[in-house]
């Protein structure tokens, strides 16, 4: 799929948005319907969905003010738990909202869909009346046991999102991922620790720093070697690199 240009996915967004009453549908339901690979909306193409959609002639405005009802909650928290291999967590969810503007907020899905054991429930009777989510109900952990995914109250990282930086550091062949509210200190502490000499490879500024942390380390989690040690591409680092800020 790395021959696919704009014009391609432009068309494609367009034509599912009048199947579904001229309002755009989801990054996650856009790839299942198209198989387009979602690298396009995370630097491949687009920076995010919003902007191919936004390109596509769509208001984002209009997306944000999208009303959801059950079922459409139930199918991105599907979609969400099949991309995640679990329940996601409060953090998983606010990282889906960044990245796609019509997945709905975390305060909308507990509203409406009620707490985690209640979430499971829905979910569980949502899948049985949809076929095409049946391999989501393995994922999901038995209402009868404790809460999998914990509604993460007493996180300060989940609470109040703190400002500050996301670092990606090379020593040898391996490149590390972190975060610091000052980066250029923390990378003289680590290079301190090693035998080889650190580089900083790029920093990104935002105003979640555990949260844009957290997306890197789950999209090259399949490259992870040890704690925040990663060996990664260069299309990986390229990915990176694209990103300067991420409010």
């Amino acid at each position: 799929m790395s021959n696919v240009d704009k014009a391609t996915v432009i068309r494609e967004i367009q034509r599912l948005a009048e199947q579904n009453g001229g309002v755009p549908v989801g990054q996650n339901r856009f790839v299942d319907e198209t198989g387009l690979p979602k690298y396009l909306f995370r630097g491949g193409l687009w920076a995010n969905w919003s902007d191919a959609v936004v390109e596509a002639g769509y208001a984002p405005r209009q997306l944000q003010q999208q009303i959801h009802d059950d079922d459409d909650l139930l199918r991105h928290l599907a979609e969400l738990t099949r991309d995640v291999g679990r329940l996601p967590s409060l953090g998983q969810r606010r990282m889906a909202k960044k990245a796609d503007p019509t997945f709905p907020n975390s305060n909308v899905i507990e509203k409406r869909l009620g707490n985690t054991r209640q979430q499971i429930e829905r979910l569980r009777d949502f899948i049985e009346r949809t076929p095409e989510f049946a391999d989501v109900a393995a994922l999901l952990p038995d209402v009868t046991d404790e809460p999998a995914v914990p509604d993460e109250p007493d996180d300060p990282d989940a609470a109040q999102p703190i400002a500050g930086y996301v670092y990606l550091v090379r020593s040898g062949k391996y490149h590390k991922i972190g975060r610091s509210n000052d980066h250029g200190r923390r990378a003289y502490e680590i290079g301190l620790q090693l035998p080889e000499k650190l580089e900083v490879v790029h920093t990104i500024q935002t105003d979640d720093a555990a949260g844009i942390e957290r997306y890197w380390h789950e999209r090259f989690s399949d490259r992870r070697r040890n704690g925040e040690w990663f060996l990664l591409t260069k299309a990986d680092v390229a990915a990176f690199k694209r990103r300067r800020v991420f409010m």
